[in-house]
């Protein structure tokens, strides 16, 4: 089926409806001068499916009530009596363009009106006002027009991404194709049609086909018809057709989100003029509520700046500017193998934006710079997987997945496996005749270190990828209550740190499938499974203190203030020895957060009562880099207690607030008082932020509790810090004492968060 065909079904259609039209005025005595017929919408457009409606239009010179009455029975009634579906309005063209002003369905179909019969006058005047009127009246529809499209993203989802979709109503489908073709007639901004000719004729062939296999008007393309419309169109089989509906739907979508853009642009000239632009991060500038690529910057000579720029923009609910985007995709080389850790961490910043991640993502990918940084990711590109469990394209089930497992990074010791792990857990699908969590496995392991990641933690990824299904699959089949059971998931589970990691992957990816495979009876029996297994396991041990190596004993003898800075591209490493006192390390944090450095990782260990610390930092683009002596200073007036440092310290947590960003879960700090260690540990889980070590490390300080040692870890967004504490005796705190101490922390960080 195809167009010459619903031309032909709207010509017939016509010729039924002349035919009454006229027997209708002979019933009536109303007069062909005095009235008028027109189809809009799909029919106006000569576009009708074997089900679709026949919307139409009767104009008329203020004729009464009753002869309409008899008019409208007379002609409709038998197009009624042998079910034909007619949604059709009666008005004067005056109650026509009153009523257009505010109805945008009603101005969208009159955009596509086309005259039937009777007075030929009226249809061309209505058309004439309606045109007239959507170019003037532009800037209040697009608030309506942007509303109703929304709103069938709320109510029928996106066509790209959805099993079962409705090709007329969810995003992407034929109802935004109309509604761009409609935008585009207003000429207030330039639109790109010639992209959007393959994606309606496909999902108007759909359409056709769906109506004839089905016999009825419906436009949800379910699984059960999913292989007869295949058939019908001469697709090999219902995954190639799904595969082409998804990336036509992608199309559609992405012209639809660069006609957004471009009317945004135009709507904000004025003010934009009058916004300034903030530079952020390497190569990168803000204006608004857009990241923008610096004008004339070597992009090329950045391979790192897209992720870089997704982090940002989706950690601070923003978007890349399309122009970026686009200067990106046609600049960016290879990524180096392995990544630079700022990229790994950039790209676990983007995971851990939670939904404001998916957009970010998706424009990326529209551009193939996904694939190009992922090679792996090629193959689930809108790649269709037809079963009743699941309502989304792998692809997309998988950043769902990880949509949903960023909710749950205070559950775990290591967010960012437990991030990158729920993205890829799913990469193994699609090949014939292979496990998907075995060969998954197999190529999340190599993927792992090329992104960065050390041999053990890709070991740790592999196993997550292998054994997801692990914890849902015996909660739900096996008698938790039998220790065989329990020794069968220690037998494929050798740590409790991973263990942790399948209970929060297998959260994430039950919540993203959907109802049907995940319900609070399962999270009630994964979660006893988890919490048994662990007990078998005597739990998580935290990180030992670091170990010193013989030149830093060197400096501790010595028992005096030393720094050195070393320069690793855009990373410094900063060793501190410093004689250890109350406070030394909220005054160190002090520092570094006036000084505009951000902590990346640090690791503090105290001996014979000289601190050694060795930092990670990255600083600010809008600050020099860090020296020597300028550090120096800062120390000694922080040591004294200079007061313009906590007045510029709060200026900077002030200005953190002051910015918009994402919502992410609250603080969580917990207290470790098991007898692992000469001190008592103190973890710390939140979402990272200015001025975060300082905060942590004056308040215990202020509690009058020694900070004794430090293992600072910032995994893209989320920090994890954990603190070795003790009392003004050097001894561990009670478990009271310790409790106590972690529950007030957790207070302090919420309300500044």
């Amino acid at each position: 089926m195809g167009t010459r065909e619903r031309r032909e079904r709207s010509d017939a259609s016509d010729r039924e409806l002349v035919d009454l039209f006229r027997g209708a005025l002979a019933a009536s005595g109303i007069t062909e001068r005095q009235i008028s017929l027109a189809a809009v919408g799909g029919f106006g457009r000569g576009e009708l499916s074997p089900g679709s409606d026949l919307d139409i239009l009767f104009t008329h010179i203020g004729l009464t009530e009753k002869s309409l009455s008899v008019f409208i029975k007379s002609m409709l009634n038998p197009l009624w009596n042998v079910g034909r579906q007619i949604d059709y309005s009666v008005r004067t063209r005056s109650e026509t363009k009153t009523i257009s002003k505010d109805d945008i369905k009603v101005i969208f179909g009159l955009l596509d009106i086309r005259h039937i019969t009777g007075n030929q006058e009226l249809t061309i005047g209505v058309s004439a006002d309606a045109g007239k009127q959507w170019r003037r009246r532009i800037r209040s529809y697009l608030p309506m027009a942007r509303e109703s499209i929304d709103l069938r993203t709320r109510t029928f989802g996106e066509l790209a991404f959805l099993l079962e979709p409705d090709i007329k109503e969810s995003r992407g489908g034929l109802r935004d194709l109309n509604a761009i073709r409609s935008l585009a007639k207003s000429e207030f901004v330039p639109v790109s049609l010639d992209r959007l000719a393959a994606a309606e004729a496909l999902f108007s062939s759909v359409r056709d086909c769906l109506h004839g296999v089905t016999g009825r008007s419906r436009d949800q393309l379910l699984l059960t018809e999913q292989d007869a419309v295949a058939a019908a169109m001469g697709f090999a089989d219902a995954d190639i057709l799904m595969l082409e509906v998804s990336k036509a739907a992608r199309s559609v979508d992405y012209v639809m989100q660069l006609m957004w853009s471009s009317i945004e642009d135009r709507v904000h000239r004025i003010s934009l003029r009058r916004s300034k632009r903030i530079p952020i991060a390497k190569g990168l500038e803000r204006l608004r509520n857009e990241i923008s690529v610096l004008e004339g910057y070597d992009i090329a000579s950045d391979p790192g700046i897209g992720l870089r720029a997704a982090a940002i923009a989706a950690q601070s609910g923003a978007r890349i500017s399309l122009e970026s985007i686009l200067r990106i995709a046609q600049a960016t080389t290879e990524l180096p193998n392995p990544w630079p850790r700022q990229t790994r961490e950039d790209l676990v910043a983007l995971i851990g934006a939670g939904a404001e991640m998916i957009d970010v993502f998706e424009s990326l990918d529209q551009e193939g710079l996904i694939s190009k940084w992922i090679p792996e990711w090629e193959h689930v590109r809108f790649l269709p997987q037809r079963n009743v469990l699941h309502h989304h394209t792998v692809d997309r089930h998988m950043l769902e997945t990880a949509s949903r497992a960023a909710n749950l990074t205070r559950e775990v010791h290591r967010p960012d496996l437990l991030l990158v792990g729920a993205l890829f857990h799913d990469i193994g699908k699609g090949y014939v005749d292979k496990d998907h969590s075995e060969y998954g496995a197999e190529l999340i392991g190599p993927m792992a270190r090329r992104l960065g990641f050390n041999a053990n933690d890709a070991a740790t990824l592999a196993t997550m990828v292998l054994q997801h299904l692990l914890i849902p699959t015996v909660a739900t089949r096996r008698d938790i209550d039998d220790p065989q059971t329990i020794e069968y998931v220690l037998s494929l589970v050798d740590s409790a740190q991973t263990l942790e990691l399948l209970h929060a992957l297998c959260i994430a990816d039950g919540e993203a499938t959907g109802r049907t495979a995940w319900s609070d009876w399962k999270a009630r029996l994964a979660s006893n499974l988890i919490s048994r297994t662990l007990s078998a396991m005597h739990g998580v041990d935290p990180p030992p203190q670091p170990e010193l190596t013989p030149a830093q004993l060197a400096k501790v003898s010595k028992e005096e203030l030393s720094l050195e800075i070393f320069e690793h591209g855009d990373v410094f490493d900063i060793e501190i020895v410093a004689p250890d006192r109350v406070g030394l390390l909220s005054a160190i944090a002090a520092v570094f957060t006036v000084a505009r450095i951000d902590v990346r990782s640090a690791k503090t260990r105290t001996v014979d009562h000289v601190a050694v610390m060795n930092w990670i930092v990255t600083a600010d683009i809008n600050v020099p880099p860090p020296s020597r002596e300028g550090l120096l200073d800062l120390i000694e007036r922080a040591l004294v207690g200079t007061e313009d440092l906590r007045i510029r310290i709060e200026e900077r947590i002030r200005a953190y607030r002051r910015r918009p960003g994402i919502l992410v879960p609250p603080p969580v700090v917990s207290a470790i008082t098991e007898n692992v260690t000469d001190a008592t540990i103190i973890e710390v889980r939140m979402h990272d932020r200015p001025a975060l070590l300082y905060t942590v490390a004056t308040a215990i300080s202020e509690f009058g509790i020694d900070i004794r040692g430090a293992i600072v870890s910032t995994l893209g967004a989320e920090a994890f810090d954990t603190l070795y504490v003790t009392d003004v005796t050097g001894a561990p705190l009670s478990s009271e004492h310790a409790i106590d101490l972690a529950r007030r922390l957790e207070i302090i960080l919420t309300s500044q968060d």
